[in-house]
């Protein structure tokens, strides 16, 4: 199946680090994307709820997140998008949020699905590392159930043992008979779930050889954690990429989906 939807990214930091650190980023991503001409989300979490360890950095939470998300598309004039754990966050979080997103580990969460997709904002629902690609066809018809919005679904990888994820790139294909448009995570695709004891590792220099592998396979948009120093980043830097690379990478990703669509 070919896919004639455009190209486009969504992109940021794993967390809100802080407001400078945020706005810089997104700052960055938006004259990289409007170079290239990439539609463009920017992503960051408010709240980062799954960490694995007690000790390891969350964000800043609900009320300060929201305002730093916003200071951003209202000061860039971007989209944005972060996740959502709980349904008491929802009403908040869809005065501000352009898409709201339903974490991996949450995607068979019914009634946070539900909550969700009544305030009518777009969803991007993260496919769960425990679930096989024709399974979310369940939590796509949640959706359908009470909002007319079309979801979007990511692929993150599978489990593959432990500590470690896979991607079946013939997922994309069947994620999209669903008619939803199918993004992929090349950044949590690599990334060691709870590999480094405290906190999650990453083999980082594998994320981009997975976008172009997914964007030839047909995805029709590319999420990557992005940083402007991922070995300090306070959150998911194993696996994230320097914002330095993402103007060669995104150029080689635009080509190959022109190539797949001719």
């Amino acid at each position: 199946m070919k896919s004639q939807r455009p190209f486009f990214l969504v992109s940021g930091p794993c967390v809100i680090e802080d407001e400078a650190v945020t706005l810089r980023i997104a700052t960055r991503l938006k004259a990289i994307t409007d170079d290239l001409g990439i539609p463009f989300t920017f992503k960051a979490s408010y709240d980062k709820a799954n960490r694995t360890s007690i000790t390891s950095f969350r964000g800043p939470g609900l009320t300060d997140g929201l305002r730093t998300l916003s200071r951003i598309k209202e000061t860039l004039g971007v989209a944005v998008i972060s996740d959502v754990h709980r349904i008491s966050e929802v009403e908040a979080a869809a005065k501000v949020l352009d898409v709201i997103q339903i974490p991996a580990f949450l995607c068979r969460q019914t009634d946070l699905i539900l909550a969700v997709a009544t305030t009518g904002k777009p969803v991007n629902i993260k496919k769960g590392q425990f679930l096989a690609p024709w399974d979310m066809v369940n939590i796509v018809e949640k959706v359908r159930s009470v909002s007319s919005t079309q979801p979007m679904i990511t692929e993150r990888g599978v489990m593959f043992g432990y500590n470690n994820l896979v991607v079946d790139f013939r997922g994309i294909q069947i994620m999209q008979q669903t008619g939803c448009p199918v993004i992929f995570d090349a950044t949590h695709s690599v990334q060691l779930p709870g590999g480094a004891g405290k906190s999650s590792g990453g083999q980082r220099e594998f994320a981009p050889v997975l976008a172009r592998a997914a964007v030839a396979a047909g995805a029709d948009g590319i999420f990557l954690e992005v940083h402007e120093n991922p070995d300090k980043a306070l959150c998911d830097g194993p696996n994230s990429l320097d914002l330095d690379q993402l103007p060669d990478l995104l150029t080689q990703l635009m080509a190959i989906k022109t190539a797949v669509t001719a």
